[in-house]
């Protein structure tokens, strides 16, 4: 089991950033970032090939978050900008057995999660 750390999360302002890090025991073949607003089903945000670096961003995220890493210490981050209310959600950080498929962030083909992180926007 990959074990995951996500920090970085807290109360913005609409409009504002926030930039999340995840730190992961070892190293995956694919990491994801998900989150789960109140009442709502957990949904994909982003992924990234820690091996390539290539990555992928749910519509609903991609013109105002990115992700990146620094892979030499299996670290992802989610920098998020232009926050707004409909973005409340605990955030979680989830690595793969398996390659990134493409286009493509489904809560299910994820093996290993974190405890989350908390972004409130209001």
């Amino acid at each position: 089991h990959v074990q995951l750390v996500e920090s970085g999360g807290g109360s913005v302002q609409a409009g504002g950033s926030l930039r999340l890090t995840c730190v992961a025991s070892q190293r995956a073949n694919c990491m994801g970032w998900f989150r789960q607003g109140p009442g709502k089903e957990r949904e994909g945000v982003a992924t990234i090939n820690p091996h390539s670096a290539t990555s992928y961003l749910v519509d609903s995220v991609k013109d105002r978050f990115t992700i990146s890493q620094n892979n030499a210490k299996n670290i992802v981050y989610l920098l998020m900008n232009s926050l707004q209310p409909e973005d409340t959600a605990m955030y979680y950080c989830a690595t793969s057995h398996w390659n990134c498929y493409e286009n493509q962030a489904d809560p299910t083909d994820f093996n290993d999660w974190g405890q989350g992180t908390q972004v409130t926007v209001s």
